[in-house]
């Protein structure tokens, strides 16, 4: 990676100016700015400055009943609904000690694992744009249609999903859904190792990617980042297989890690994790069971039992945990949402001083950050 001395030496004149990057430019993909100190083409220093899109989430879930805050969870990281709202249910059913039903569990794996695909590929396409290529974008926007078809026919929507329920799911899937998600597989297994040979290897990406943004584990743990962050620094972090929660435990899948920590090890962990994923939906479509898809006897009013609560699941950019404090009323005491993304833009002041800055850019973009999931 090129970096460079940023510290002047006594007596030169001071020649480093300021830049904004945002708040709407569009390698931020987002309302966020980054107040960059450059020295010539190079980085002194990079301060992110949040709060632009801030919707108080969290005040909004001590201001509603659990059922009625429900729908605000997709809000928060959108490109990965489904997983956020199983983060918010499971709390609520954790602590109302329900029992969801072994098919609700396994449908609510397979929704979510399809949500983390097409969450990957959106990063995936626009992080090779950002980059200069423009192509892999349309390539990955086509097979994400295809998943949001399919959500969108037992769900109703195709991007903030409200499809769990506290107790289990809104409704049950059908023959077509399960047909179409194994035609998908059969369809995107050959597309990922097309992408491999149309853009992994390519000698261009390559050379932007490998050794650029190299961030240790030390500083992972420091500022407490998680997902692909962590795991391309080879820390193999994953709330599915160290805090197992719903059916995770019965499927087998591997936790994809890199320990060279830069920016193409990022960018290679999440191409496993694609891969993964889809080997979990394989696994839990032959073994879904018949039954119900709502517990039994759930109360229309739900009052916790006075207490702490807290819920974490892996989320497509890490670990999202709820944390749940009740006094025994219909609305929650504090609701507390611990999200990855303003982990891992945490540490990108640090990671890039004495880069340059398209190196920098790089970078931003190997973090995968959604903006409302940081100013929530």
């Amino acid at each position: 990676m090129i970096t460079k001395e940023v510290i002047s030496p006594p007596g030169a004149p001071n020649e480093t100016f300021v830049i904004n990057l945002g708040p709407q430019h569009p390698a931020t993909h987002g309302v966020l700015r980054v107040k960059i100190v450059m020295d010539g083409e190079y980085v002194v220093r990079a301060e992110p400055i949040c709060g632009y899109i801030h919707r108080m989430q969290e005040k909004m879930g001590e201001n509603r009943t659990y059922a009625q805050f429900l729908p605000n969870t997709s809000r928060i990281d959108y490109l990965s609904a489904m997983t956020y709202t199983h983060g918010f249910v499971g709390a609520v059913e954790r602590a109302a000690k329900l029992q969801v039903p072994p098919r609700a569990e396994y449908i609510r794996v397979i929704t979510s694992e399809m949500n983390r695909i097409s969450s990957h590929l959106v990063w995936w396409g626009a992080f090779l744009l950002d980059l200069g290529g423009f192509t892999p974008l349309l390539y990955a926007f086509d097979d994400r249609e295809k998943i949001l078809d399919l959500l969108e026919a037992i769900t109703g929507s195709r991007l903030t999903y409200s499809y769990y329920r506290i107790g289990g799911l809104y409704n049950d899937v059908d023959d077509d859904f399960i047909k179409g998600t194994r035609e998908f597989i059969a369809q995107m297994r050959p597309r990922l190792k097309m992408y491999r040979s149309l853009v992994t290897d390519n000698i261009i990406l390559r050379k932007r990617l490998i050794e650029i943004g190299p961030i240790s584990k030390e500083m992972c743990r420091k500022y407490g980042a998680t997902g692909p962050v962590i795991r391309g620094s080879g820390i193999p972090y994953d709330v599915r297989k160290v805090e197992p929660y719903s059916a995770y435990p019965e499927f087998d899948f591997l936790v994809p890690t890199c320990e060279e920590g830069d920016s193409m090890a990022r960018y290679l962990v999440r191409m496993e994790e694609m891969v993964q994923s889809l080997r979990i939906i394989e696994q839990a479509l032959d073994k879904l069971p018949s039954g119900p898809v709502m517990a039994e006897k759930v109360p229309r009013v739900l009052k916790l039992p006075a207490g702490d609560y807290c819920y974490a699941v892996e989320a497509a950019r890490g670990r999202f945990a709820v944390r749940i404090v009740s006094d025994n009323k219909e609305i929650p005491y504090r609701v507390k949402l611990r999200t990855p993304s303003l982990s891992n833009l945490s540490l990108f002041e640090e990671a890039s001083a004495g880069m340059l800055l398209p190196d920098a850019l790089a970078l931003m973009g190997s973090l995968d950050l959604v903006i409302p999931d940081i100013d929530r």
